[in-house]
């Protein structure tokens, strides 16, 4: 129907609402009347803008743009829209309404990019969720030079790589065929040098309590004065992970998308991600959101780790928004005009200084806190925030004799095979890492005996343990128990899981 209207041209093209790209319809009708450009379909400030830019753009592509009444309709209508991603589709619009480009290509081709005054491709932000989407319609999908890319990760998609509006306008008459986009061989397989485990030397509490939440992804703190290795031991937790699988990846890059990010510069293709905000981050810097919301740390840490050093120096209602996203994995941000959720399943590690005296406070002799001080210094870390975090560890100061006379540590490669060994027997066992195993599965896959369920009982009692917290200290037990390639959870696993509750003993 649209084809027999001469003065009609439509171009599809795709908007971005949180991971979402939603299809719309560029609709372009130039008619007779005084010379005007409108752009109607709920179209915001950046977006009406584009009129100037695609002006000057047709005009410097030796184009002739009409001087007749131009109707742009972004479709559907109740979508807001925004960005320059629109610049290209609406462009072409005009350019086929007028006659001056052929419309039939249009049909399976959809568009994305901001164009400059001169014709220039600028890159758009979300293009591989809009591959994604694009690839179950099926279309293909035009895009600038450095976008091209990441779009190309999601396999299966056919990505066109365009430079100027003459290029795209070349391939729709059947001159210049676009180049077809793909990601980077090396990208998929480089890995950036990450710190290794073997710079840490003692400290082997501590280290046994990392590669601990490694192998079941259990949330952790740390907890003791400053300088003695929290932050350096966070910094390698990532390498001795294991990598990321494919879907893990391709989601982790898709935020990277969204937030404007390259996952290639980013990070390394299928590295996890390290995330380190500063204790300055607000609650909207962590979660995310804003007018339009876009994703937060946490989201940006998806698959990876999210270190927060000076736990107690973030704003408490900043911490407390990450109860949620760290039972669930997701974030859901809700705005008068939208909704957007993002994926958010990452691992945190928190450190804190166990007081707030400051350099000299080693919990000994020289502490001259009270314990009042200490319990106001850690009540700034809510108790259903602590509720969720598997592992509380004390990493105590060592002397300069401790350290020398401490042998070298093992290298991250060497946990890293341990880590992997014991997510593999969780993910054979019950699908899941065990930080993931529902609570009416623990009786199946993580079962205690009558002392191993005694002790339990008596650390609940003695240091007040919700019901939310013995459960964690049950998947605690049971990944300690696939380190050590044992079947079922003895007593000494459950009393090293208990051993990892240590908040209780600085009060």
């Amino acid at each position: 129907m649209d084809d027999e209207l001469p003065n009609l041209a439509v171009v599809h093209s795709r908007a971005l609402v949180g991971m979402e790209a939603p299809e719309v319809t560029v609709e372009v009708h130039v008619a007779n009347g005084l010379p005007a450009l409108s752009i109607v379909g709920l179209p915001e400030a950046a977006v009406k803008e584009s009129k100037d830019r695609v002006r000057a753009a047709i005009a410097n592509s030796r184009f002739e743009f009409p001087q007749r009444r131009i109707t742009v309709n972004l479709a559907p209508a109740d979508l807001p829209k925004e960005g320059g991603r629109f610049d290209l589709p609406i462009a072409l619009g005009i350019l086929a309404a007028s006659g001056q480009i052929p419309r039939p290509p249009l049909k399976d081709i959809e568009f994305l990019g901001e164009l400059g005054l001169s014709g220039q491709l600028r890159p758009v932000t979300g293009t591989l969720p809009a591959a994604l989407h694009a690839r179950r319609v099926p279309r293909t999908l035009c895009l600038p030079h450095p976008s091209a890319p990441q779009a190309a990760l999601a396999e299966g998609a056919e990505i066109l790589s365009a430079g100027h509006l003459l290029d795209v306008c070349a391939h729709l008459r059947g001159a210049q065929p676009l180049p077809r986009a793909t990601a980077p061989a090396h990208d998929r397989t480089s890995r950036e040098p990450l710190p290794d485990l073997a710079e840490v030397r003692g400290q082997q509490r501590a280290r046994r309590a990392l590669e601990v939440a490694a192998a079941g992804r259990h949330h952790m703190l740390m907890i003791g004065p400053p300088g003695t290795g929290k932050t350096m031991l966070a910094s390698r937790l990532p390498g001795i992970l294991p990598p990321m699988t494919e879907r893990e990846a391709i989601e982790a890059a898709a935020v990277a998308s969204v937030a404007g990010l390259d996952p290639f510069t980013a990070g390394c293709w299928r590295q996890r991600p390290f995330r380190a905000p500063h204790h300055t981050a607000s609650a909207v810097a962590l979660v995310g959101g804003g007018p339009h919301p876009r994703p937060g740390e946490i989201s940006l840490a998806h698959g990876g780790v999210l270190f927060l050093d000076e736990a107690a120096e973030f704003d408490r209602r900043a911490l407390d928004a990450l109860r949620e996203p760290l039972e669930t994995g997701r974030i859901a941000i809700a705005r008068a005009a939208r909704r957007a959720e993002f994926p958010a399943r990452f691992q945190l590690v928190l450190a804190l200084n166990p007081c707030p005296q400051g350099y000299d406070c080693d919990l000994g002799e020289h502490c001259r806190c009270t314990a009042m001080q200490r319990r106001r210094h850690l009540s700034r870390l809510s108790a259903p925030l602590l509720d969720r975090i598997d592992l509380h560890v004390l990493v105590s100061r060592q002397s300069q004799a401790e350290l020398r006379a401490a042998p070298p540590g093992e290298a991250s490669a060497m946990v890293r095979e341990r880590v992997e060994a014991a997510q593999a027997l969780q993910i054979e066992r019950q699908g899941c890492l065990n930080a993931d195993l529902p609570a009416s599965l623990l009786d199946r896959h993580a079962p205690l005996d009558a002392t191993a369920a005694a002790m339990l009982e008596q650390a609940a009692q003695r240091f007040r343990l919700s019901l939310r917290a013995c459960h964690r200290i049950q998947r605690v037990a049971r990944t300690i128990a696939d380190l050590s390639g044992s079947a079922r959870i003895g007593p000494q696993h459950l009393g090293e899981a208990i051993t990892y509750r240590a908040l209780e003993r600085l009060v």
